[in-house]
């Protein structure tokens, strides 16, 4: 493989953002690459390497860009053209080729803040729904493999988690669970001008709504908090750890499908906000 295309999957591995790796995988006659021909294509539509330009290269990189706006992670895009088509595509005559295009990078992420009892049950959860996960917590004993051996942990202080440790995209999901609302609030200050696809922040309406004020009052914009989902997670009467984990995992799988959050929300979320805070660690 190319040096320029292996930096390039490298980079999308450790910081993103995604893109698509276009392999040769069959050809039939006359084609501008021969098999195992490989061409990166970024988000931007921009490439590294080339499977022999022309109409079939032109094509791969729609499907490609295509790709990354879908849920797939992969596909096969085949082509064929006629000696004419080609001729005047300026492309090779009488030849078909077969692409298999495959995603590769910073998938869709769980981040969660806070390594107590839910973030941990959290973790185990995501985990075995195809997340990838992170989870940082401040408190040595709580963030290391041995206590959450599912995905990776963090274990920094806060701003430095946030400048080296840990890397959001539009694909990562934030959660906020950790072992105070000081810290909370601490949290969601720290994240804002941070790109996320969802945050969601434990505690009870009338909680949130404190946090809220307070953080207004010291300058954080009310476009920031108002993306925080509270209180967190489907109303469908979590007690324990475990089931608080599989209702936020259930809205953060309804966030990410498009699903009315607010629909399935009704009729119980009323009750359920007048509850007191839900158990941390």
């Amino acid at each position: 493989m190319d040096e320029a295309i292996l930096k390039a999957v490298d980079r999308a591995l450790k910081e993103g953002p995604e893109g698509v790796l276009c392999t040769v995988v069959e050809e039939t006659g006359s084609t501008p690459r021969s098999m195992g021909a490989k061409m990166w294509v970024f988000p931007d539509g921009s490439i590294v390497g080339t499977i022999g330009g022309g109409i079939l290269e032109h094509h791969v990189i729609a499907e490609a860009l295509k790709l990354l706006e879908g849920n797939a992670r992969a596909r096969l895009y085949r082509e064929s053209f006629t000696a004419t088509e080609a001729a005047e595509e300026g492309a090779a005559c009488g030849g078909s080729a077969a692409v298999f295009l495959e995603v590769i990078g910073r998938a869709r992420e769980i981040v969660i803040f806070g390594a107590g009892h839910v973030g941990k049950a959290l973790a185990h959860a995501a985990t075995i729904t195809g997340y990838r996960v992170t989870v940082w917590d401040e408190r040595q004993e709580f963030a290391n493999p041995d206590n959450i051996p599912w995905g990776r942990t963090v274990c920094l202080p806060l701003k430095e988690a946030l400048d080296r440790g840990i890397r959001l995209s539009d694909k990562s999901y934030v959660v906020v669970v950790t072992r105070g609302h000081a810290l909370d609030s601490e949290v969601v200050r720290s994240l804002e001008g941070k790109p996320f696809a969802y945050l969601g922040v434990i505690g009870s309406k009338r909680k949130i709504a404190v946090m809220k004020e307070n953080l207004l009052k010291d300058g954080v914009s009310e476009e920031h908090l108002n993306r925080i989902y509270a209180p967190i997670g489907l109303p469908i009467k979590a007690e324990t750890p475990e089931e608080i984990a599989i209702s936020i995992l259930a809205e953060i799988i309804a966030a990410e499908k498009g699903a009315d959050i607010k629909a399935l929300r009704s009729p119980l979320t009323a009750a359920l906000e007048m509850q007191g805070s839900i158990p941390r660690a």
